[in-house]
């Protein structure tokens, strides 16, 4: 249930607009409070009248109506809220989104808000799979917006592939994994210690061994986790993701740097190792640039083991965290080698994921995961990295608050 969730509804302009009217009937079953701000674009498929029917208030449509700006102002609407849903998403406002545009009510409202974004796009398959829509989903993601859909089917203009936004059901779901809290789930007085991205290991002042991994896993459990009210401290290799407002940041280089940030930052009641860890170095890091010699075909380069974070964390000692969480990113047997990981490092989970090329799963915005625990084995569904992230510390939250009361 949402009781008591207040909920603000930006609705773009489409052809999906007619499917905000029942989302804001379901919401309202659901004991959420709900206000609408419907775009000019939105006004040509669905009257303000209907959702103010729907939901009990005034739906809000200009920015330069001084009466609603005295009373309640586009910063009242964007703050009072619990979260805000932009249902439908268009490809211009999810433009206007990530280029931080605010010339209407709506974009004005997602500018000033504080509070969590999920949006459920909608739009023609060919402006779905256009390269700037790409680009502005890519930035959207990495200031921590969260995404529903679309999904793939028959199009309003006779075309079929992705572009269809979500049913109000499926984004009513959503919403409840973005507030967990429904639920009564929360890390509300927790620490959360999370590694996340690559590290860089060097070879000579120029170069280094590193991998793939862009890091925004590990950026959006640390997101997930202070939504859920966690003090969090995340430990990043390097990365092109922006900080996030409210997490405390360590950025390193190395294994090394990270394990030695990571013993820093216990106790910790979580600790999730997200970070793509290098498993080797060089033995003897070149002070110099390395040069090749004429005619040389071949370059042999000594290495030597690096730390292993997950195990170090996992270890028994008195500043164990009470959950310690690894990840394989794994390419074939996945479950066999989760699970061997599993015992190996004396973890509590795994999160195993199939990172084959092909997958799009290393480096994109969608995953795929099994969670690998000592009672088995849970298959997840494909889902957005931070739907999975949220999925996962409310799993989380959970077991602490169980552990908690068969402590007691």
């Amino acid at each position: 249930m949402l009781d008591g969730k207040r909920i603000l509804l930006i609705v773009g302009g489409g052809i999906a607009a007619y499917k905000a009217l029942e989302l804001v009937r379901q919401l309202r079953e659901r004991g959420a409070a709900v206000r609408v701000v419907l775009t000019e674009g939105g006004s040509h498929f669905v009257t303000p009248l209907s959702f103010a029917v729907l939901s009990g208030e005034k739906a809000f449509t200009d920015l330069f109506d001084l009466k609603d700006e005295a009373e309640i102002g586009h910063i009242q609407l964007s703050r009072e809220a619990d979260l805000v849903v932009v249902a439908p998403a268009t490809a211009n406002l999810l433009a206007k989104m990530a280029n931080g545009l605010a010339n209407d009510l709506a974009s004005t409202v997602l500018m000033a808000t504080d509070k969590s974004v999920l949006v459920a796009p909608a739009m023609n398959v060919r402006m779905w799979e256009h390269p700037a829509t790409s680009r502005n989903i890519a930035v959207l993601r990495a200031d921590g917006v969260r995404f529903v859909g679309p999904e793939e089917g028959d199009m309003a203009c006779g075309e079929f592939g992705p572009g269809r936004m979500s049913e109000p059901s499926e984004i009513i779901d959503a919403i409840e994994r973005v507030l967990p809290s429904a639920h009564g789930v929360s890390l509300k007085g927790r620490h959360v210690l999370i590694t996340s991205g690559p590290t860089h290991e060097p070879i000579d002042p120029v170069r280094y061994i590193a991998n793939r991994s862009s890091g925004k896993q590990g950026h959006a459990l640390a997101l997930a986790a202070k939504d859920l009210g966690a003090r969090v401290t995340l430990i990043s290799g390097p990365t092109h993701l922006p900080d996030i407002p409210g997490v405390t940041t360590v950025k390193v280089e190395t294994a090394a740097d990270m394990l030695d940030a990571a013993l820093a930052a216990l106790p910790a009641d979580v600790a999730i190792c997200a970070a793509a860890v290098a498993d080797w170095r060089v033995a003897h890091q070149a002070e110099e640039k390395l040069k090749k010699a004429e005619g040389q075909t071949a370059l042999n380069l000594a290495l030597s083991r690096n730390p292993d974070i997950l195990a170090t964390l996992a270890a028994p000692s008195a500043s164990r965290p009470t959950l310690v969480i690894g990840f394989a990113a794994e390419t074939e047997t996945i479950i066999t080698h989760a699970q061997a990981k599993l015992s190996r490092k004396g973890a509590d989970w795994i999160v195993a994921n199939d990172v084959s090329p092909g997958t799009g799963i290393m480096g994109g915005g969608h995953t795929e995961v099994h969670l690998v625990s000592g009672t088995g084995v849970e298959d997840w569904p494909a889902m957005g990295k931070d739907e999975m992230a949220t999925k996962l510390l409310a799993r989380a939250a959970e077991a602490l608050h169980a552990m908690q009361l068969a402590a007691e």
